[in-house]
């Protein structure tokens, strides 16, 4: 007797079959019992049957097969992740640039890992090991050590101009030859640590995140009109941000071949004196540089006339000129009655703040005596200048330090001059075929670079930074910035297929998809979650294959 499956109907049944001659002598097969369908049946449905032939054929009776599960780990998000970065050719590049036959360990794959847990779960170094215990990343060493990662960084930068080469020529493909609309900005990345080491990146300086000054170093991003990070730059924390300027413009033209560029930086990057320079570069290989570049605030001073002069049109635009470039002013009438009305209130607290000090010290005067300290002029001039210049309205509220008696006056001339501008957007631009208003969309798209650096510190969490070494810092803001170029291009496939997650939302859906594995004695078993249908979704929206 043997078992047999067969099919009916579409399904699929087990027997008990038994061998035998007729009476001519010719072998035929006899059904003994049908035991079910096989597609119907439970784990361990059989067992009994199994252990009770075993004790009738006097055997030893099997023991019941051990079923052990190990922990389920998340895949959607890191295969997702995973399936960009081939398809932006990152694999490829890393692995040609950190080809080395004297280490034994996947560089690229680490490095691959780190700029991944930056993404799904932003840690120390540490905690990145830990984090790949609960994820199955796709073509991973067996082991990762802390010092594997560290190796790794080591690695980046001793081979930084090669690695940053090799994947910028992945980006060119996305980069339009004929016009490169480039924008550039500047932030501060906070960073912990004591000592002195040599070439330090970590220099005390004003951090745009506290507003207070903090040890840091600076970080300058590029990126296209699409949003689409082109390079980045490291600094020391105290550099002048006018003197990154030049060498980021050099870069960009070295590692780009586009033929006309259009730099696009906000009012603190503006300086006179290094345009010509800046245009100079860009001669030498018979290229075309032209700015929009945001006017800064201790300019306005020689704009009076010219802004007195403005004629804006009916969308708030008018264009003069100034330092031999074209000057283009947008006016938001609104905008500018808020802002005047703020500054006329605050004079007006001051001034009654002001008023109060003079009743106290006229009642004085007059024979009056109130608690507390005896009032004097001096006192006043003290109280009220210091009061001024917390406001910040030492251009408009003087104080007569002269007089004998306490007294002020507010310069209305300067409160005019201050109303001229407000509202008013002053842009410096070279390019003769912008319109007005292509030229202010352009900047305000500036704001987008903006947006990128609060995905750094927020999503990515490039800060605060616990690296001492020059090398390690500029490691990791490189492993940062290529999440911040792999979290682009997900918003940019997501926005162009008119899906309305965020990047991070949809790696916090695809990271549900788990891949489980499960023991049966001997046996391995591997699985999947089953996809919902908004996870597939994600998939053909971001134009990546589904897990298998």
């Amino acid at each position: 007797m043997f078992t047999r499956i067969t099919e009916s109907g579409g399904r699929r049944y087990l027997q008990i079959v038994e061998s035998f001659r007729n009476e001519a002598g010719k072998p035929r097969l006899r059904v003994v019992a049908n035991l079910g369908r096989v597609d119907g049946m439970k784990d361990g449905q059989l067992d009994a049957l199994i252990r009770g032939l075993s004790r009738a054929a006097g055997r030893v009776e099997p023991e019941k097969a051990e079923i052990t599960y190990e922990a389920a780990r998340s895949y959607g998000d890191v295969f997702a992740l995973h399936e960009l970065w081939k398809d932006l050719g990152f694999d490829h590049a890393l692995g040609r640039a950190l080809r080395s036959g004297k280490r034994k360990v996947d560089v690229e794959a680490l490095v691959r890992a780190m700029v991944f847990n930056r993404l799904c779960d932003p840690t120390s170094k540490l905690g990145c090991l830990r984090w790949l215990e609960t994820v199955a990343m796709p073509a991973m060493p067996d082991t990762v050590t802390h010092q594997h990662l560290l190796r790794a960084m080591d690695a980046l930068m001793d081979h930084a101009d090669t690695v940053e080469g090799a994947l910028a020529k992945q980006i060119r493909p996305l980069v339009d030859r004929d016009l490169a609309v480039v924008f550039y900005d500047l932030t501060t990345v906070r960073i912990h640590g004591d000592g002195d080491v040599a070439d330090d990146l970590r220099a005390f300086g004003m951090n745009k995140e506290t507003g207070g000054i903090a040890r840091q170093f600076v970080l300058g991003v590029v990126q296209t009109a699409d949003g689409l990070p082109l390079m980045h730059t490291v600094h020391p924390g105290n550099i002048g941000e006018t003197k990154t300027l030049q060498g980021m413009l050099k870069t960009v033209l070295q590692r780009f071949p586009v033929q006309r560029v259009i730099l696009v930086a906000d009012r603190g990057l503006l300086s006179l004196e290094n345009i010509d320079e800046l245009t100079a570069l860009a001669d030498q290989d018979d290229r075309k540089l032209e700015f929009i570049l945001a006017v800064p605030a201790r300019r306005y001073a020689d704009l009076v006339e010219t802004f007195q002069g403005l004629a804006f049109d009916e969308d708030g635009l008018a264009e003069s000129s100034f330092a031999g470039h074209r000057l283009i002013v947008a006016h938001d009438p609104v905008r500018a009655a808020d802002q005047s009305d703020r500054r006329r209130a605050r004079i007006a607290e001051l001034e009654a703040q002001a008023e109060k000090m003079v009743a106290k010290l006229d009642a004085q005067d007059g024979g009056q005596t109130a608690r507390g300290r005896r009032a004097s002029d001096r006192g006043a001039y003290s109280r009220f200048t210091r009061a001024v210049a917390e406001a910040e309205m030492t251009r408009f509220l003087k104080a007569d330090l002269q007089a004998d008696r306490f007294s002020w006056s507010v310069d209305e001339d300067a409160v005019a001059r201050a109303e001229l501008f407000d509202g008013k957007l002053a842009l410096l631009t070279n390019a003769p075929d912008l319109t007005p208003a292509e030229t202010v969309t352009r900047y305000t798209s500036l704001a987008d670079i903006e947006r990128g650096f609060r995905v750094l510190k927020s999503d990515i969490e490039i800060a605060p930074v616990h690296h001492r070494l020059p090398d390690r810092i500029r490691a990791h803001a490189l492993i940062c910035f290529l999440a911040l170029v792999l979290y682009r291009v997900m918003r940019m496939r997501l926005k162009a297929k008119g899906h309305d997650a965020s990047p991070r939302t949809a790696l916090d859906l695809l990271a549900r998809i788990h891949r489980h594995e499960a023991r049966i004695a001997d046996r391995k078993f591997d699985g999947l979650t089953t996809p919902t249908p908004e996870q597939l979704e994600l998939f053909d929206t971001l134009n990546l294959p589904k897990p298998a």
